[in-house]
């Protein structure tokens, strides 16, 4: 199986940032919006595509 290296750093990171938060995945949500609402970026909330009849 190949080994891509970069593959292998996005899962070392995603792993060390799960780590610094047991593994919970609530602290995890937590600390993402936190994030999120302290940043810059616009954020777009859409609302669901309507099915055509």
């Amino acid at each position: 199986m190949y080994n891509d290296p970069i593959v292998a750093e996005i899962r070392k990171f995603r792993d060390e940032y799960a780590r610094r938060f047991g593994y919970d995945l609530d602290a995890i949500c937590r600390d993402l919006k936190r994030e999120q609402a302290m940043g810059d970026r616009i954020i777009v909330k859409r609302s669901p595509a309507s099915r055509a009849s």
